[in-house]
């Protein structure tokens, strides 16, 4: 249809299309009919799909249409989209949009922009419905039907005292059914229930906040509690999925990384894996270690060797099982630090359990093995596997919820406590058990 001049029928069908879905039309499109397409976007609608586009398809687009285009559009998006968007693109598309903007507008953005990225205040906006507590709830109705179109968040209203501090907060609901004449101050919420953030929390902690909660958006106050702002939902998602995929990262051991994998370079991705290989290449060394000092007895005794692999596999396996449910613990707040106790309790008895039916299977699978194959192991050596795989799991366990909460407690973040981390360690504490165990039953002559 572009490139028919259909721009009539085209403008028809945008009107009818959600704006998540026209922006990834116009993402998903080739770059010289990106620009063509988001012209022909109704004027109502073209702020909050460009909020949408890739950040690589909001440059073409600011690249492509004129100072007069990008001043309307950066006036009506809203203020946190815009800094979204601004921490995404280079220094001199930031430097010519703000040249752009009302010295109003410039002065906010740059204000948030000063706030640090990983604080509440990078995430919230300015556009809210704020009244003072003695506005009755008609003039509060009326002002809400008159500037609700440039408010990002209507659900709740918040209430503030002549200092502009936050002193209560009044649900849109409550608004419309209270009585007539009422004043917001004797309806408002103003007790324990009223939750805020102040500017320089952590937005992961904002997130909690709102998760256990479940609210739509939070209040945002100063060092002196007065309001200038809210987080909404949308934004507080965007925090979450981020967070899950830094932790996702780190517990796989890579350095977190901003950019979507197909969009990343291969330098990039071989400097954000690097780091680690080589610590944990290293860190093998002690297992090579473990392994040389024992080659007399691995020697001597036939069938030890062999099972050196399902022994490591097994405990790195079972500390990286308790791991991860430590670390999503302690990322949901349902374990702390204090807890570490009655964790490494439960954890016992669980290694216990599992380590018991893994030998117990362990020594019928090796049995039946030594039968087909005719193998020459002895049945005490398959005792001293299966002895050394309880008392490796039970470490591997142990290991494995000990390393988050200690991470925590010394303001590391859990997630680095995983994975290739952990199954590092418990290869060689597997080891060493095995040879001890190994050993003992040697020296008294019993293999």
């Amino acid at each position: 249809m572009l490139d028919e001049n259909k721009f009539s029928t085209i403008k028809d069908i945008l009107r009818e299309m959600n704006t998540v879905d026209i922006a990834r039309v116009i993402s998903d499109s080739a770059a010289e009919q990106q620009v063509k397409i988001f012209r022909l976007l109704p004027k109502d609608s073209s702020a909050e799909v460009f909020t949408y586009l890739e950040p690589e398809t909001q440059q073409t687009v600011i690249n492509s249409i004129t100072n007069t285009e990008i001043h309307n559009l950066v006036e009506d998006m809203f203020i946190d989209d815009a800094v979204d968007f601004l921490e995404e693109v280079p220094a001199n598309i930031v430097t010519r949009v703000l040249a752009q903007t009302s010295k109003e507008t410039r002065d906010t953005i740059n204000k948030f922009l000063s706030y640090p990225d990983d604080s509440a205040g990078s995430i919230m906006t300015v556009e809210m419905a704020a009244f003072h507590v003695s506005v009755t709830v008609d003039e509060a109705i009326e002002e809400l039907r008159r500037t609700a179109q440039d408010k990002e968040s209507i659900e709740t209203c918040y209430c503030i005292d002549d200092f502009r501090k936050l002193v209560g907060s009044v649900s849109l609901r409550k608004l419309i059914v209270a009585k007539s004449g009422t004043l917001l101050g004797d309806i408002m919420l103003n007790d324990d229930r009223l939750i805020s953030v102040k500017t320089y929390d952590d937005r992961e902690t904002v997130a909690e906040i709102v998760r256990k909660y479940d609210l739509l958006s939070v209040p945002v106050v100063d060092t002196e509690g007065r309001l200038v702002g809210i987080i909404t939902i949308d934004d507080i998602v965007d925090v979450i999925q981020e967070e899950n995929t830094e932790d996702f990262e780190k517990m796989a051991l890579l350095l977190p990384s901003e950019d979507d994998y197909l969009k990343t370079g291969v330098l990039k991705l071989t400097k954000n894996r690097i780091v680690w290989l080589l610590i944990l290449m290293i860190s093998a060394t002690f297992t090579g270690q473990i392994i040389e000092g024992f080659q007399d007895k691995l020697a001597a005794v036939s069938g030890l060797t062999a099972c050196i692999p399902m022994l490591m596999d097994t405990g790195g396996n079972a500390g990286n099982q308790v791991s991860t449910l430590i670390i999503r613990g302690l990322a949901l707040g349902t374990i702390k630090p204090s807890d570490y106790l009655k964790v490494l309790w439960k954890e016992i008895r669980v290694a216990v359990i599992c380590g018991s039916v893994l030998s117990v299977a362990n020594f019928i699978r090796m049995i039946i093995i030594r039968f087909v194959t005719g193998g020459s192991t002895t049945t005490p050596v398959f005792f001293v596997v299966c002895l050394s795989m309880i008392f490796a799991v039970m470490l591997a366990k142990s290991i494995g919820c000990t390393l988050p909460i200690l991470a925590k407690l010394v303001h590391l973040d859990p997630a680095l406590m995983a994975g290739p981390m952990i199954t590092t360690i418990v290869d060689a504490a597997s080891l060493l058990i095995y040879f001890g165990i190994a050993g003992i039953f040697i020296s008294h002559g019993l293999i």
